[in-house]
């Protein structure tokens, strides 16, 4: 359903987290200090989402016209070496149990970056509610239960073991000290602290002190006027250009007004298709990512979509762990942030004495020599991490909503913004709708296989079964990698209109 509210919300995948956003906002805090503080409660109930060694990123609409974009993803660091992967064997990037997956985690370099600029309460007011669960325990969710046998025998992980069944009491101390001198020390007290000298160790030369200088900063949103509205999102190294290209592909195609029919599903599959295909050879850190949303670029790519038959595209190239949340507070700043391990609990390595978790980021980069997403030293790999936010022609602000979900990201979010702009739907109705996904084998090669088969949920209307007769491969799947969304909406009048994702099973729209 979806939760009204008259001043300020903040949406997040864990209740808890929710709440610590509220509690900044009626403390006097920014959208941003909700957001700082909500992520913090995450980065401790959530390590099999997100955390202080993983990345983040961030849309923040403070005033009429675009927003500001915030890029805090780490990059590889100075001892990666293509040629020794290649050498062993590897034709991709390992995935889970080695080091060179990860690169410098961002997190925490970002929350500084968003306090700087657009913070009010002080850091040890707003960690006090995660410092708080780390230290006196938190309940285990259903879906850390679900996950922690991956982790279970890793080194760092023990303080994990203790979440045997959902509601089992979990305390983090080491994440709870690191809150604690972030909170009083800043950026370089993890950097250059406990955590930073662990990182160093457990890069056994992966990395140097000196790849740990701040990487976060502010860049140019990338967007596009969709539905009579202007859609944002992170340019490269994100993938959030898929989004954007996906609507516009679509906006020109004659949705049906009902979401039930076969014809709903294969045109916005179709979209995907069409603005994803290319992916693996298009993206990278230095990618133009708006020259491939002028209306000519769009056009191009819409011309191959056809309304009675899947699109044979001939040039095709070769579970998510990660969390979105959102807050608007009672000026009207909206804050669009994601935040992420990549593949559930990451690489599956633990900085040993703090026990946080370490992403595994470079899952994004590949091992063909002389291209520009070659795993090289201080190269951003390409990021499937992609928020959105939404501003009417005027400039005001209309939503903020992004999801989880790897390489179905920008899928999730064209469904539900088609829903909330073209349908006219709720937030609610938008988001517990049912989805549909491009399947891949790990969440993140979705593009790597022309044959990819159409997933439905198990709720999916019977008609989208048609998707087969177009020329689709279709099966239903209930496996929970459909994405985690949240969403704040606008109304005209100013209320707050927001809803969690009833995936996320302990996912929360709190406001007041």
């Amino acid at each position: 359903m979806t939760v009204y509210a008259p001043a300020a919300m903040v949406c997040a995948a864990d209740q808890l987290a929710a709440q610590a956003g509220v509690s900044a906002l009626r403390a006097g805090g920014s959208a941003a200090d909700a957001a700082l503080a909500a992520n913090a409660v995450l980065s401790v109930t959530s390590p099999h989402l997100c955390g202080m060694g993983g990345d983040l990123f961030a849309l923040v609409h403070q005033r009429a016209g675009a927003p500001v974009a915030l890029n805090a993803s780490g990059r590889a660091g100075s001892g990666a070496d293509p040629a020794r992967l290649r050498a062993e064997g590897h034709a991709v990037m390992p995935l889970h149990g080695d080091v060179r997956a990860v690169t410098v985690p961002g997190c925490v370099d970002g929350w500084a970056e968003l306090h700087a600029r657009f913070g009010r309460l002080p850091l040890p007011v707003l960690f006090a509610d995660a410092i708080r669960y780390a230290e006196e325990g938190f309940p285990a969710s259903p879906l850390l239960v679900a996950a922690l046998p991956r982790v279970a025998g890793a080194e760092g992980a023990a303080d994990l073991l203790s979440a045997t069944h959902p509601g089992a009491r979990v305390r983090r101390p080491g994440v709870a000290r690191t809150l604690r001198a972030i909170a009083e020390g800043g950026r370089e007290a993890f950097y250059g602290g406990e955590f930073g000298r662990g990182l160093l160790r457990v890069g056994g030369g992966e990395f140097a002190e000196a790849d740990l200088k701040p990487v976060a900063g502010w860049v140019e949103p990338l967007g596009r006027r969709v539905f009579g509205h202007d859609v944002w999102t992170i340019p490269a190294n994100s993938q959030g250009y898929l989004t954007l290209l996906g609507l516009a592909v679509a906006e020109g195609l004659g949705l049906p007004r009902d979401a039930s029919a076969a014809d709903w599903a294969h045109l916005l599959v179709e979209s995907a298709r069409v603005a994803g295909h290319d992916r693996p050879d298009a993206l990278h850190e230095d990618a133009d990512l708006a020259a491939l949303l002028t209306d000519a670029a769009v056009a191009a790519r819409r011309d191959l979509v056809r309304r009675d038959r899947r699109a044979e595209l001939a040039d095709l190239t070769t579970p998510g762990g990660t969390t979105y949340l959102c807050a608007v507070d009672g000026e009207g700043t909206g804050v669009s942030l994601i935040q992420s391990n990549a593949s559930g609990f990451g690489s599956g390595l633990f900085e040993p004495s703090t026990g946080i978790g370490l992403h595994n980021r470079g899952l994004g980069f590949n091992l063909v020599e002389g291209h520009p997403a070659e795993y090289r030293p201080g190269r951003r790999p390409p990021h499937t991490l992609a928020p959105a936010l939404v501003t009417r022609p005027d400039g005001s602000l209309r939503a903020v909503l992004g999801t989880q979900g790897g390489d179905a990201q920008p899928q999730a979010l064209l469904q539900i913004l088609a829903r909330l702009l073209y349908l006219g739907e709720t937030p609610g109705a938008a988001m517990a709708a049912p989805r549909w996904r491009i399947a891949s084998g790990t969440g993140f090669d979705t593009w790597a296989d022309a044959g990819a088969p159409v997933e439905l949920e198990a709720a999916a209307p019977g008609a989208w079964d048609g998707l087969a007769a177009r020329g689709h491969t279709v099966r239903r799947v209930d496996d929970g990698r459909y994405g985690h969304a949240n969403l704040i909406e606008i109304g005209e009048d100013g209320t707050r209109g927001g809803a969690a994702d009833p995936r996320a099973l302990i996912g929360a729209a709190s406001g007041y």
